[in-house]
């Protein structure tokens, strides 16, 4: 999964200030690009951003609370349930560790 979250990373900053700016949220996707620039992103980092990569934005640091944000950045947050876009976006990214977690839970708890 996730290594260990960089503090400095320009993506940590973007996240944290996005998600609280009720004028800019909404417009996230259609503003992007602009966004990207004017947080300083690497192209690492863009390029993770424009493939909903929640997996490598944690590889490169993005701290692991911001992660499921950004698949509801991109996605919303309404009906945000297992089986919402967010959700979905998240699973693509995370899918074999999510399945691999679910499987140790289950074999270690049969009945439930």
């Amino acid at each position: 999964m996730a290594n260990e979250f960089d503090p400095d990373l320009p993506s940590n900053r973007l996240i944290f200030d996005i998600r609280r700016d009720n004028d800019v949220w909404p417009h996230f996707k259609e503003r992007l690009e602009e966004l990207m620039e004017a947080y300083g992103l690497s192209p690492a980092e863009r390029d993770a951003f424009r493939a909903v990569d929640v997996r490598r934005l944690g590889e490169l640091g993005v701290h692991p609370y911001f992660l499921p944000q950004v698949t509801r950045l991109f996605h919303g947050a309404a009906g945000n349930t297992t089986k919402s876009a967010a959700a979905e976006a998240y699973r693509r990214s995370f899918g074999e560790q999510i399945v691999e977690h679910r499987d140790i839970s289950s074999e270690e708890n049969p009945h439930g």
